[in-house]
């Protein structure tokens, strides 16, 4: 219904210019030096004219389609481009709008004696339109300059600095990954995470779809992830980004890569614990905070000859070693140990792997 509404109203918008192209080619005729005799009667002008409606009408009621679709993209970008706009400068783009209007209303009072045919109507809208734009651009240049403006501005920086979010601070964007973990929501807890956070809501439509898995595994995992996201926005206000409105990301279909596109336009770093987005994260110069590194940073340092005593809890992969675990899950692999399985014993460390994995400790049963 409101389909055949829009191309009846195309379709008569059409009549309507294909009227004005009849009067614009009588008023060129006009000029020529045409007998009388082969002029066009009362009637057959009717008939043009008519002719000219139809054609027209049939044109724009063809292009509708066309029209209409790309008017809703460039309603789309608009949109867009005014949600990254302030309410300031919207309030100060209108004022100036307005007096631009009104300067065009004085200067087009000239072109009322123009007697050229349609040059005054010309004119009138080309001044309107140039007026507008120059008192939006003026308006907006000059709008950080007005003291209650100022004003505002601040109070809402402020605020902003309130919240926990710093305006120019590197904004850091959670995978699920680092969701489902949940030591992030810790790491926030104590203030070590600075500058904005970023819960982008195609990650969290990734943690909805992983909790409504018919795998059991998967679906604790995605409700552990969202228990875990309420409670960061519970304590923290962090707010969700709403990426619909980055028309970079709509034929993105991998989170991974949106992720990291969302990176590089907010200028952001990735807080994961993924091991291979971080290795793309490198290759696209993307920054990341990868959690894992940061927990085995904060390991204890264990030096090769130091002592230690734990518990031996299985064989290792090598014939005589035996395998045991620190509190923080490190594995520690003891040569000639095998006899020592189930028992609570003193070992020498000979030396450390450190990988970006983890990390492993060898060892020996001390003497």
């Amino acid at each position: 219904m409101i389909r055949n509404l829009i191309k009846t109203m195309f379709a008569l918008v059409g009549a309507v210019v294909g009227y004005g192209a009849f009067l614009l080619a009588k008023y060129l005729v006009s000029f020529a030096d045409i007998p009388e005799e082969m002029r066009f009667t009362q009637g057959q002008q009717i008939g043009a004219a008519v002719v000219f409606a139809i054609i027209f009408s049939i044109f724009f009621f063809r292009l509708t389609p066309t029209i209409s679709k790309q008017g809703k993209k460039v309603a789309h970008n608009i949109e867009r481009d005014l949600q990254g706009v302030a309410p300031n400068e919207v309030l100060v783009g209108t004022f100036g709008l307005i007096a631009g209007l009104i300067i065009a209303f004085l200067i087009s009072n000239i072109f009322k004696d123009i007697q050229v045919f349609y040059l005054g109507t010309i004119l009138t809208i080309f001044t309107y339109l140039v007026m507008a734009f120059i008192g939006v651009v003026v308006a907006t240049r000059l709008g950080p300059d007005i003291p209650f403006l100022v004003s505002q501005e601040r109070g809402r920086k402020e605020q902003t600095k309130g919240r926990g979010k710093s305006g120019d601070s590197t904004p850091k964007i959670l995978d699920t990954s680092v969701i489902i973990d949940g030591r992030i929501a810790e790491i926030i807890r104590t203030g070590f995470i600075e500058g904005p956070i970023i819960i982008p809501e195609f990650v969290i439509s990734e943690l909805q779809h992983i909790a409504d898995s018919t795998d059991g595994l998967k679906r604790n995992r995605g409700r552990r992830g969202l228990d875990v996201l309420n409670r960061i926005r519970a304590e923290h206000g962090i707010d969700i980004y709403n990426t619909s409105s980055e028309k970079a990301l709509e034929e993105i279909p991998e989170v991974d890569i949106k992720l990291l596109k969302l990176a590089q336009l907010t200028n952001g770093k990735v807080v994961t614990n993924d091991f291979n987005l971080n290795k793309v994260a490198g290759i696209k110069g993307v920054g990341v905070l990868n959690i894992n590194e940061l927990a085995n940073t904060l390991k204890p340092v264990v030096l090769p000859g130091e002592g230690m005593t734990v518990y031996l809890v299985k064989e290792g992969k090598e014939q005589g070693q035996a395998v045991a675990y620190l509190d923080d899950g490190t594995m520690i692999v003891v040569e000639n140990g095998d006899r020592k399985i189930g028992q609570t014993t003193d070992i020498s460390v000979t030396s450390v792997l450190q990988t970006a994995a983890g990390r492993m400790i060898f060892g020996r049963l001390k003497d």
